[in-house]
């Protein structure tokens, strides 16, 4: 069963959630990634087969995914796996997935889309926390307003993040925020806007960020203009905004090195007790240009717990066929309510 299903970065923290989803339903996808003695290890303990390959060279990528039909890449920063492996899946005429969630992988790979289409590919990246939910409620608010003309999501994820997760913020913290006007990606300062959202439980103060739905969830909506907020306390909206005049030293490689080892020295990731405690609540309104508006939340589990079981469900969904070639999101393929398939996610319009 699924046996022709690649998990890229099989020694990842998210990754070995999703390979204990698929083994627990009989699945045995290919694990790969770029270090041996990991990989060796990870293979044997579990009794998977696996490959050893790196992501610089498209050409070299194709060549390892001989009997392949999905590759779903856990391994991030996507900044730096992303494009050349979605270049090496339309090359071998496989099918791409990820659990991407920053704006400039969305944006590279959605250029591919018409090279990946004419392959018979699909490029789909984010399907995980990000960008699961956000663009299934993104994708109903423009259900129940079709005129809408700005977009607002927001999100309160309560648990903490893995090791992927935290290197990529500490990676991106220094170089601003982004939302879309017009259509258009603008970059704006870090935390450029803070507002009171009530995700059902009182006003929560949130704080502007460049989520991946400022690009994805223009696709999926076409709605011109799009913000996506996120609850954060007053030390980190302190932190976002100092970075606005503090870029230079956040981004030099002796404060990203110290900010690294501190990652690296702690947990992986949430543990099993933390990721049943944990849960995530949106929010998201859109809005015409007559001033209507249309707004609804979403509860779901914690990021990760969701993270793991979006993208496996979506990766063996593919493997069966349910795939459509080009750049595509969640909610263009598996529709507004795909979210709610899963056990635990309530969605209520307000």
């Amino acid at each position: 069963m699924n046996n022709n299903i690649l998990i890229y970065g099989a020694n990842g923290y998210t990754a070995e959630l999703v390979i204990e989803l698929a083994q627990r339903e009989g699945a045995t996808p290919i694990l790969a990634g770029r270090s041996q003695q990991k990989l060796a290890t990870l293979a044997g303990r579990l009794g998977l087969a696996s490959r050893v390959f790196g992501v610089d060279d498209p050409g070299a990528i194709a060549k390892n995914l001989t009997g392949v039909s999905v590759v779903l890449n856990c391994a991030g920063p996507f900044s730096r796996t992303a494009k050349a492996m979605a270049e090496g899946c339309i090359a071998a005429g496989v099918h791409y997935l990820d659990i991407t969630g920053e704006i400039d992988v969305f944006e590279a790979l959605a250029l591919l889309g018409p090279k990946a289409r004419k392959a018979g590919v699909m490029l789909m990246p984010g399907t995980g926390f990000d960008v699961v939910p956000s663009d299934c409620l993104a994708a109903h608010l423009k259900r129940r307003m079709p005129d809408a003309c700005a977009l607002t999501l927001a999100f309160q994820a309560i648990g903490q993040p893995s090791h992927g997760t935290a290197t990529t913020m500490v990676e991106n913290m220094h170089r601003g925020g982004m939302i879309r006007r017009d259509g258009k990606l603008l970059a704006v300062p870090s935390a450029s806007s803070c507002r009171e959202i009530d995700f059902g439980a009182g006003p929560v103060t949130t704080m502007c960020i460049p989520w991946g739905d400022v690009s994805t969830a223009w696709v999926s909506t076409t709605i011109p203009n799009i913000e996506v907020f996120m609850a954060a306390p007053a030390a980190l909206r302190w932190m976002a905004k100092a970075s606005r005049y503090m870029g230079g030293v956040m981004g030099s490689n002796f404060v990203q090195g110290l900010l690294k080892r501190k990652i690296d020295a702690g947990p992986a990731g949430p543990n099993a007790e933390q990721r049943h405690r944990g849960a995530s609540h949106l929010w998201g309104q859109a809005r015409n240009s007559a001033g209507q508006t249309a707004t609804a939340r979403l509860d779901t589990l914690e990021g990760y717990a969701l993270t793991a079981l979006t993208a496996w469900d979506i990766t063996k969904r593919v493997s069966a066929g349910a795939a459509q070639p080009g750049y595509r999101t969640p909610s263009l393929v598996f529709g507004a309510d795909y979210i709610l398939t899963f056990a635990g996610t309530t969605r209520t319009d307000i």
